[in-house]
């Protein structure tokens, strides 16, 4: 019975994945996890209360350049104090060009299981996780900056993705700023 009852809760959850739709800054919806183009989906965790996010501001939007084309890249505004305003605000300051979705019930945040922002999630085209980690090492531990990053963790992972390749394997969590849970 027990056993059913978890496989009745996991169909449930692909269900409800398949429906979730977020709201942009501009107005306009993403459904989620899986991209309607077929494209992979590149999701970005930040805060703009994280000083960690801001140090991969640059990163997140030359990524975002760099992959757009063949990558449906997300910016995901995840801790659930974030307005709107707040939001419109962070993406002006950081000059994001992705759409920037709110996820102040963390609906996203928690199918996906994100938990530090910056955090990359990387989905394929059916909307399964493939990365889920760091953007790069430029953060070695919670408050272990280097002067620059020396591994391309994300970019791997994404050119591996795109040439139909395995999962980069270790994935080195993410670090920043834990998510705050609603």
């Amino acid at each position: 019975m027990r056993l059913l009852a978890c496989l009745f809760s996991l169909v449930a959850t692909f269900a409800t994945a398949a429906d979730l739709t977020l709201t942009a800054i501009d107005g306009t919806t993403q459904v989620l996890p899986a991209s309607a183009d077929g494209k992979p989906t590149l999701l970005f965790f930040v805060s703009p209360f994280c000083s960690t996010t801001k140090s991969f501001a640059k990163e997140i939007q030359q990524i975002t350049v760099d992959h757009s084309a063949k990558v449906r890249v997300l910016i995901i505004e995840c801790d659930p104090e974030v307005t709107r305003d707040i939001a419109i605000e962070h993406a002006t300051v950081n000059e994001f060009t992705a759409p920037v979705l709110l996820d102040a019930d963390q609906a996203l945040t928690k199918l996906v299981k994100a938990t530090i922002t910056p955090e990359a999630v990387l989905l394929d085209a059916k909307g399964a996780v493939y990365y889920q980690g760091r953007i790069n090492d430029l953060y070695l531990g919670p408050t272990k900056r280097q002067r620059a990053a020396t591994t391309r963790d994300l970019r791997d992972a994404i050119e591996a993705l795109l040439a139909s390749k395995p999962a980069p394997q270790p994935q080195a969590p993410a670090q920043g700023c834990k998510i705050s849970v609603k």
